[in-house]
């Protein structure tokens, strides 16, 4: 049985304390930076699946505006026990390289079918002026 994608956020970090639950440290669905290009040490994207039974491959990637990949991920063994079990993927993309200013995309498959996109936009913010 296909899972169900529950949640799909991207965030600076994450760590798993010892009972096994997630911090996800510094959420966001944009990108300030003061210019173009921008490089961003490391973004994390969790994934969580559920509602679903067997043994699934997952490939995330982000897009740029014009339709070409930016970064992908690599393939994530996606595991449910049964229809009542829960599973969260962690991925890391490391050193990605806006170019520009505007929309980019989240894209989350699973064995190869597109199971959601989401907007990332990536925006010029003006530091303020010193007093």
């Amino acid at each position: 049985m296909i899972p169900d994608l529950q949640s799909s956020i991207l965030c600076d970090d994450v760590r798993q304390e010892r009972n096994g639950k997630f911090i996800l440290i510094g959420l966001f669905d944009t990108l300030g930076v003061p210019a173009f290009p921008a490089v961003f040490q490391r973004i994390c994207l969790v994934n969580r699946w559920c509602c679903g039974e067997g043994r699934f491959t997952q490939h995330s990637r982000i897009i740029r505006p014009d339709g070409n990949a930016l970064a992908r991920g690599k393939p994530v063994t996606v595991v449910l026990a049964n229809a009542e079990a829960t599973a969260t993927s962690v991925e890391f993309f490391v050193n990605v390289r806006f170019e520009t200013e505007g929309t980019y995309w989240v894209e989350v498959l699973l064995e190869d079918d597109l199971r959601l996109r989401y907007p990332l936009r990536a925006r010029a913010v003006k530091r303020p002026a010193s007093p």
